[in-house]
């Protein structure tokens, strides 16, 4: 068995590892920089690796494989020897769940109120394209006192029901637009609602996610987190579609170089400056239906063309 993970480090570094004496420790060619001697130290037996120089390092071979952009091919032969990966990152991460709680002050939308807040709350939600059926789905509230005063709020439950994140956003315009929980985003949004052996949508935000309707993934930003990036190889994900900001173009790019690098279909849906909640449902699923597949010619030609506002059809 060690031989064979050992030979596949050998093809995924495109280097010959070096076995330090009584131990199950070897010396690799560092592919995160140049030197004249083997630094990269990885234990085959626990994953953990090192790298002397640029100080890289990680707790198992999948945080390895993945900066050293292995195949799919190479991740599921890694996946064979050694099992699913140890999630455990790195030192200065935390290793444990982090426990997230709705502000004392929440109260559920679905009840209805006199409240000046509730109402505006709605009116809010209701231009957002929000309906009640979205309210009772994913628990939408909001609050009139308290930290998040005069704020709708929409929790994110994972897989098992748990909340792991909400977004606050306030419904009077003010300055400070959204307020979020001072936790991690290193989550997976509306995890509860996703099937994972249908095609992914990749969105920004949490009105983006509840106006497409259908397996959305909201990215609380424009970048896709660490557990995301997990769980998309461990579901075997074949089909993406990036629904990102025009003014997120580089971003997009990136994530899209990215995906295609593991075998995943992209299709880009072009927004043009507009969100999916101003757009309407109808309209968003006849953008979803006909965007077409990302291929190395259209990523190119995006690529050459990133200063200009729109993506580039091909």
């Amino acid at each position: 068995m060690n031989q064979k993970i050992v030979s596949l480090l050998n093809r995924v570094l495109k280097t010959s590892g070096r076995k330090l004496k009584k131990t199950n420790e070897y010396m690799f060619w560092s592919p995160f920089i140049a030197h004249h001697k083997p630094k990269l130290q990885i234990n085959i037996q626990t994953g953990k690796w090192h790298c002397w120089v640029s100080n890289e390092g990680g707790h198992n071979l999948f945080q390895l494989f993945k900066k050293a952009k292995a195949t799919h091919d190479q991740m599921d032969e890694l996946s064979k020897l050694v099992g699913k990966p140890n999630y455990r990152r790195d030192d200065s991460e935390t290793t444990k769940k982090q426990v997230v709680k709705l502000p004392r002050d929440f109260k559920s939308m679905y009840e209805k109120s006199n409240s000046p807040v509730y109402k505006q709350a709605m009116m809010y939600l209701l231009k957002r394209g929000v309906t009640g059926n979205d309210i009772l789905k994913y628990n939408i509230g909001y609050c009139e006192e308290g930290a998040y005063r005069n704020r709708v709020i929409i929790p994110s439950y994972d897989k098992n029901g748990s909340l792991n994140y909400f977004v606050g956003r306030d419904v009077y315009n003010s300055k400070l637009k959204y307020k979020n929980p001072p936790v991690s985003k290193d989550v997976i949004g509306f995890e509860l609602f996703i099937n994972w052996d249908e095609p992914l949508i990749l969105c920004e935000g949490v009105f983006d996610a509840i106006a497409i309707k259908r397996n959305a993934i909201p990215l609380f930003g424009k970048t896709v987190q660490y557990n995301l990036k997990i769980e998309l190889y461990l579901q075997r994900v074949k089909k993406i579609q990036v629904v990102l900001d025009d003014d997120a173009k580089k971003d997009a790019l990136k994530l899209t170089s990215k995906l295609m690098e593991n075998g995943i279909e992209v299709y880009f849906v072009h927004m043009r400056d507009k969100d999916p909640s101003d757009i309407g449902f109808e309209r968003m699923l006849h953008k979803i239906k006909n965007t077409r597949r990302m291929n190395l010619k259209s990523f190119l030609a995006n690529k050459l063309f990133k200063k200009k506002k729109k993506f580039i059809d091909i």
